[in-house]
């Protein structure tokens, strides 16, 4: 209900004045969810756009600290989008109490650091800064293994985007968290600080990172309790860390052609001898290195894992086609994904990313990009960056990172599925491309969309 209600904001993307108007009803509906959702579209209406009024900020800012932890989310996503890039502090004073709230869920708190991180992008901004340090050092181990914790040094990541050596007071800073999660802390600020600039030296310390190995089944059953507790916790930072290492080559390498051909060359590599949540990080990397340009090679790969028997790996490389392809109408990737929709049709969670890539592929009938990168690559939009990192960070754990729907397996309860149109919205970009025009009718699985080509 919260997702259906937020793409609302996508249909009537950048109409502040006309926008507002459709979606304003649902934020007087009896359902949460569904008035999350309203808050939701309200920023997506409003991304990218400045207006006199703030609407955006006017709508919002009451349900900040809201009662419910739901209509929190909608409320801080949505001004998180609506202002991203723009360091407003009026905004940014707005969210940051959040993050010591006594009553915000782990979820709120790292949705609430992943917004003041998309709107303070790029710019150093101490109070963020300072803010967030000071939340992951007051956080307990417990709340630290929330999935949603992830986002926290996120944040702090995309605060500090490009900024390289700008970095390094940040990182000792971060030395006194908890063993497991400070690598993957360190891992994610140093790869943001270096992003898109082909820095050789840091994607060796990367895949350095990503050569090791370890085997928790292994481990000798009459050893110490507490030994036995330290190997868990080297082993789950050893995996964590190194799935954002994975996205570090790609986000370093993809700033040019020949660096990135080496980094699809690597992965490759990977994929055969590395650990398991290397594979499902891989696809996502695949996306990252070639967004919107739809290169055959990467296709193919692609193609045959999504076919593969880890369900995590397939739905990651599911949704990297349609990165991949995103606003390209590209034929072969339609039809790559028709022979998904009918592999996958009595499975409801593969299939409803299917649609989503679906969607992607056609994004805006050929009239948008999710490209960072104009001018040949000469100019970088930080903001769309922000938007795939937060994306493709949160399909990192694409099982856990939706909510109940995907333990659920209920393709209806899109609520439980990472929604890539709630981070993305921020990534849209118009391009001269013109569409098909085809019709989308409705397909007999689960309500969902159908090329006229694909076969029911």
């Amino acid at each position: 209900m919260l997702s259906a209600t937020a793409s609302l904001g996508l249909i009537l993307l950048w109409d502040v004045d006309g926008g507002l108007t459709p979606i304003d009803k649902y934020l007087y509906s009896a359902e949460d969810y569904i008035k999350s959702g309203a808050l939701l579209a309200c920023g997506i209406v409003n991304c990218g756009v400045r207006n006199e009024c703030d609407p955006a900020l006017a709508l919002l800012s009451d349900y900040v600290l809201h009662n419910s932890n739901v209509m929190r989310i909608g409320a801080i996503v949505g001004l998180g989008l609506a202002y991203a890039g723009s360091n407003r502090e009026a905004v940014l004073g707005l969210i940051t109490p959040v993050l010591s709230d006594s009553k915000s869920s782990m979820e709120v708190v790292g949705m609430a650091a992943l917004a003041c991180g998309m709107i303070a992008v790029g710019s150093c901004n101490p109070d963020v800064t300072g803010t967030i340090v000071q939340t992951l050092m007051e956080r307990s181990e417990a709340d630290l293994k929330d999935t949603y914790a992830r986002f926290l040094p996120l944040g702090l990541a995309l605060c500090h985007l490009g900024r390289q050596d700008a970095v390094e007071a940040i990182i000792a800073a971060l030395e006194v968290i908890p063993e497991p999660f400070k690598s993957m802390s360190t891992t994610m600020v140093e790869v943001c600080a270096y992003a898109g600039t082909g820095n050789v030296l840091k994607i060796q310390q990367l895949l350095h990172i990503c050569s090791e190995h370890y085997d928790p089944s292994e481990k000798d059953e009459k050893k110490d309790d507490r030994k036995e507790k330290k190997e868990e916790d080297k082993s789950k930072d050893l995996s964590s860390r190194q799935a954002i290492a994975v996205l570090g080559i790609a986000l370093i390498a993809m700033g040019e052609d020949i660096g990135a051909d080496m980094a699809f060359r690597t992965f490759g590599h990977l994929l055969r001898y590395c650990e398991p949540v290397i594979r499902r990080s891989v696809p996502l990397a695949l996306g990252l290195i070639s967004v919107s340009n739809p290169k055959l090679t990467i296709l193919d790969t692609l193609s045959k894992f999504s076919h593969d028997s880890d369900s995590e790996v397939a739905l990651n490389a599911i949704f990297a086609m349609g990165l991949v392809g995103a606003g390209t109408n590209n034929a072969r990737l339609a039809a790559m994904l028709r022979q998904l929709a009918q592999f996958h049709a009595k499975e409801p969670n593969n299939l409803f990313m299917v649609r989503i890539a679906q969607g992607l592929t056609h994004l805006g009938k050929g009239t948008l990009t999710l490209c960072p990168y104009h001018s040949d690559r000469q100019l970088l939009s930080p903001v769309a960056l922000a938007g795939l990192l937060a994306t493709l960070v949160s399909f990192l754990d694409v099982k856990n990172s939706g909510g109940r729907g995907w333990s659920g397996g209920q393709a209806q309860d899109h609520n439980g599925i990472p929604d890539p149109h709630d981070s993305s919205a921020a990534l849209l970009r118009r391009e001269g491309r013109t569409s098909h025009g085809r019709v989308h009718p409705a397909h007999p699985h689960n309500g969902g969309i159908r090329d006229p080509e694909e076969e029911p």
